[in-house]
């Protein structure tokens, strides 16, 4: 790996669960974590078969390990932004605050989109409200989303 920065602390989001990393590597844009961290922080975990969570398994190509493996360190990392790429897992990154947050696989979005309801989702109005898509359930609902930038 080339010269890497390391900011006092990151936080990995992951399935809305707020992680703080103590121990990691940035290279880029590329987040490396201990495997304990990754295992703590997102329930993937590194075994013969590949990347394991639960009973999924992706294997690890010989020509991907390096890019995601580096055992050439005091312990193992895993760089976990390759491998969301790699498995077509959106994720963005906040440098000013070093905040990582890591989206549904495509493949839990192509099973949603192929299903007839949308993910339930809460937000608040201009007032603070906190409305739910769940609390419209039987009704039309329109969802208009825009942005300022």
């Amino acid at each position: 790996m080339a010269d890497t920065q390391t900011p006092n602390q990151a936080t990995v989001i992951y399935d809305d669960k707020a992680m703080p990393i103590a121990h990691f590597q940035l290279e880029g844009e590329d987040l490396w974590l201990g495997l304990s961290d990754l295992t703590a922080a997102t329930e993937w975990e590194l075994k013969p078969e590949g990347v394991c969570r639960g009973e999924l398994c992706v294997p690890i190509p010989e020509g991907k390990s390096a890019s995601l493996i580096d055992n050439d360190r005091n312990y193992a990392v895993f760089n976990l932004t390759a491998f969301a790429r790699y498995i077509d897992q959106p994720y963005a990154y906040d440098d000013k605050h070093n905040v990582w947050v890591f989206g549904p696989q495509a493949s839990e979005w192509r099973n949603q989109l192929l299903s007839t309801n949308a993910p339930d989702f809460t937000l608040p109005d201009l007032e603070g409200n906190l409305y739910s898509l769940s609390d419209f359930r039987g009704r039309k609902v329109l969802l208009a989303f825009w942005s300022s930038w």
